[in-house]
């Protein structure tokens, strides 16, 4: 009888996380992939978006469900999104300032902040809140830079505004209750940062 032995190897990082990924149960991890930049690459259905953001709004489904199948037909499946309260009030020139939480499927939520200058024929002002969905997001800091409007791209959806921002390969979609369509028409950029800044440029 012959024995064979066999000499344990060490495993590399990857080779380690898909034995862990294994290890879970409904966990699968594709080939030649760490289980990390799987995380980073996760994906939001349509169902999961319209869920989050009818609770986050206090719509129903229904009414949210237009506004999501609206920018899920232009942009497809986003990686995160940003939920907040915002601020903004107008004198031909306004300013808009806001705060909330960046949510990823595999990161807890971060903190962040926007702010930007706004120009139209408006006097007033409003609070809402927003419901922004990011795209090709990849990494947390590609979010912190100015994201100009997109011309032409306003929408109003089931009493929800919509417009996109597009910025360095990242393009977001807020999603804004129908009190702060007003001030969202007019927004020239956003500028995001992880620290709140007052200075609005």
């Amino acid at each position: 009888m012959n024995l064979i032995r066999e000499r344990a190897l060490p495993m590399n990082r990857k080779e380690f996380l898909a034995g862990l990924a294994s290890l879970v149960p409904g966990t699968m991890l594709i080939p030649g992939t760490a289980l990390a930049d799987v995380g980073d690459d996760a994906k939001y259905t349509a169902n999961e978006i319209t869920q989050a953001g009818a609770d986050f709004f206090g719509i129903t489904t229904e009414a949210m469900a237009k506004a999501v199948q609206h920018v899920f037909a232009d942009l497809g499946e986003p990686d995160a999104y940003i939920k907040g309260d915002e601020g903004s009030g107008a004198f031909v020139v306004g300013l808009r300032y806001g705060s909330g939480y960046l949510v990823r499927k595999t990161r807890d939520p971060r903190m962040v902040y926007w702010r930007g200058p706004s120009v139209g024929f408006d006097v007033g002002g409003n609070a809402s809140k927003c419901f922004t969905l990011c795209y090709n997001l990849r990494e947390d800091r590609r979010l912190f830079q100015r994201f100009p409007g997109v011309e032409g791209s306003f929408y109003f959806v089931a009493g929800l505004g919509v417009n996109y921002q597009r910025s360095g390969g990242v393009t977001l979609a807020p999603i804004r209750t129908g009190v702060g369509f007003r001030a969202g028409a007019n927004v020239h950029y956003q500028a995001y940062s992880d620290r709140r800044d007052w200075f609005p440029l």
